[in-house]
């Protein structure tokens, strides 16, 4: 076990002090069980890895580079620098909401979540190793003078939502990936102001507040940018292949999207840490990964990615989930099945959406998350309806579990197979928000 510091404002930590802070905080616990658990299999896959590694033969790495550079050449007719792609991160969002509605946290070291698992934490929390998906138990013990904030979510979605709708000013295909960050593609905005100098302008919120800005020729590298010059900054990269290379060439593996941290254990192992070790190691992957992920290593290390930026509203699911304390009493158990029930419905009934299949998502008092999931016959955003097919899942878990009772600290709920209901039409922003100096023209 050991920090993830793959986050803006943890650069420069004493990663020692604080693995061991980690460690024995968290030995003996579930957690730490899960968390070894986890690192088994890891180290179970980067074996067998190995082990296939050592049956190849030159001469069949020297065939798959070949077939990986007809791959790459093929990716490289994609390459597009017609569109400017905006990736906009609204940087620890829950924590800056709250620090927003209670200036007095602003200066200390504050988190959102609880004594289980914190969601976020401010930057001066960061300095102490204090980040999100972290227990909170371990968090205070970073930090004695951590002040932890319980999440309010209806409070972030109305802010999420105000955001939303003034960036749709700017894009109306603009597509939201979660509460606090937004694609969106301004190349027609540019085009109608002629004059604008999108590397010099900033972009803030109605509170003054800055949000992080990438921007890039696609979505990928968009995404990449937005984490760079955190906080309060943006990034933009210079339209033209030497410059995107350039960019790539020594990007840690990490840094980009869709490569998680088990992928990046393997590769790791492999001698891939950044994107031009996927090129490097390009016979070996192709032999080792699926086409699609094959694929996707290839366009990384290109700089390749998609530039086209669409609304959402054929969405294909839509969830939420909470975080407690132990539960296990049955009464307890529905209970919250009904709440993330009601908090689900009224999500979908804000989208204008209907849903088809249900999905229960629980995690126990041990870490292991399951799922399980059904289909209706018809589409819906009945609470009832939606509340009895979650609760015949539920209650299929609790009996498994007999005579021993189901311990949960997690519970979600996702609907998929969405659509909007027939003559549905999707709001429309009045015009009456406006953004503070959005890419704001020069005077």
């Amino acid at each position: 076990m050991a920090l993830n510091d793959n986050k803006a404002g943890m650069g420069n930590l004493d990663k020692e002090r604080i693995n061991k802070v980690i460690y024995e905080m968290s030995k003996g616990s579930k957690y730490y069980e899960n968390e070894q658990r986890k690192e088994e299999q890891v180290k179970a896959k980067i074996a067998a890895q190995h082990k296939q590694i050592q049956s190849f033969d030159a001469r069949e790495i020297e065939k798959s580079e070949l077939q990986a550079d007809a791959m790459l050449a093929a990716i490289e007719e994609m390459r597009d620098f017609s569109r400017t792609i905006v990736h906009i991160d609204m940087d620890a969002f829950y924590a800056a909401v709250e620090m927003r509605d209670n200036p007095s946290l602003k200066n200390i070291p504050m988190a959102v979540g609880g004594s289980a698992m914190l969601s976020t934490s401010n930057y001066e929390a960061r300095r102490f190793g204090v980040r999100a998906a972290m227990p909170g138990f371990i968090a205070k013990k970073l930090c004695p003078d951590l002040v932890i904030v319980p999440t309010n979510f209806d409070k972030y979605r109305q802010v999420s939502k105000d955001v939303k709708e003034i960036l749709l000013q700017y894009d109306p295909n603009m597509c939201p990936m979660s509460l606090d960050e937004a694609y969106l593609d301004i190349t027609q905005h540019l085009a109608e102001r002629k004059n604008f100098d999108a590397e010099q302008k900033t972009f803030r919120t109605a509170d003054g507040e800055q949000r992080m800005f990438g921007i890039a020729p696609n979505m990928m590298l968009a995404k990449v940018c937005s984490d760079f010059n955190k906080p309060n900054g943006q990034y933009l990269i210079p339209f033209n292949r030497q410059a995107v290379m350039d960019f790539v060439k020594d990007l840690p593996v990490r840094k980009v999207c869709g490569i998680g941290r088990v992928s990046c254990s393997m590769l790791g192992a492999m001698g891939v840490v950044t994107c031009s070790d996927l090129f490097r190691k390009r016979g070996l992957l192709l032999k080792l990964y699926s086409a699609i992920s094959f694929n996707y290593f290839l366009r990384v290390s290109a700089g390749v990615g998609s530039t086209s930026v669409q609304r959402g509203d054929d969405r294909k699911s839509m969830s939420t989930e909470r975080t407690f304390a132990e539960i296990n009493r049955p009464a307890e158990l529905f209970a919250k099945c009904y709440e993330l029930c009601e908090a689900l419905v009224e999500d979908l009934k804000k989208e204008n959406l209907k849903g088809k299949t249900i999905t229960l998502k629980i995690k126990t008092i041990k870490y292991i998350v399951r799922t399980k999931a059904h289909s209706l016959l018809n589409a819906t955003q009945d609470v009832q309806l939606l509340y009895s097919t979650a609760r015949d899942l539920l209650r299929t878990e609790i009996r498994l579990c007999s005579p021993e009772p189901l311990r949960l600290r997690l519970m979600g709920k996702s609907r998929g197979e969405q659509k909007l209901p027939f003559g549905a039409v999707k709001p429309k922003t009045d015009g009456r928000h406006t953004l503070l100096n959005y890419f704001k023209s020069p005077k």
